[in-house]
């Protein structure tokens, strides 16, 4: 039976952690950008369809934003959305007297929770396998629902 030394381990250890540890660094940074809305891929479970959307997130330094624009069906104004906190503080923006948001990573899930007069609604953002954004949304009294975003830059999914 052979011994390792403690070096032994030490330089196979620390070399694995360092890569797990970059490795959910890169997954988190996957989800910075601009993103735009897929209406047909998305699942709007019967409430007004999202004519076009876009979301830009970013990730610095514990720093999270997180932007939403959108016109939904039949509106002739454009909804816009924009949350800033401070991960590393734990910090929750209030705006206005009624309406607090909160956002935190949860594993490699980007989660918005945003509470507006009492109501709490939670927006989970993944990475998919085939490289698009999928976006949950549930909001109280409504069924939830699933977007699809494709980045800015890359080809529409197939």
């Amino acid at each position: 039976m052979r011994t390792f030394s403690a070096i032994a381990l030490t330089r196979i250890i620390v070399p694995a952690l360092l890569f797990a540890f970059s490795v959910c660094a890169r997954d988190r940074s996957a989800l910075n950008g601009t993103w735009t809305l897929v209406p047909a891929k998305s699942n709007f479970a019967g409430q007004p369809v999202v004519q076009t959307g876009t979301v830009t997130i970013s990730d610095r330094e514990g720093i999270i934003i997180v932007s939403r624009s959108f016109v939904y069906e039949g509106a002739s104004e454009t909804f816009f959305y924009h949350d800033i906190t401070d991960a590393e503080q734990n910090a929750t923006i209030h705006t206005g007297k009624n309406l607090k948001s909160k956002t935190r990573w949860d594993h490699d899930v980007l989660k918005v929770t945003t509470t507006q007069s009492g109501a709490v609604t939670v927006e989970s953002y993944t990475l998919a396998a085939d490289g698009t954004m999928t976006v949950s949304v549930v909001r109280p009294e409504h069924k939830p629902i699933t977007l699809i975003f494709q980045h800015r830059d890359d080809p529409l999914p197939k």
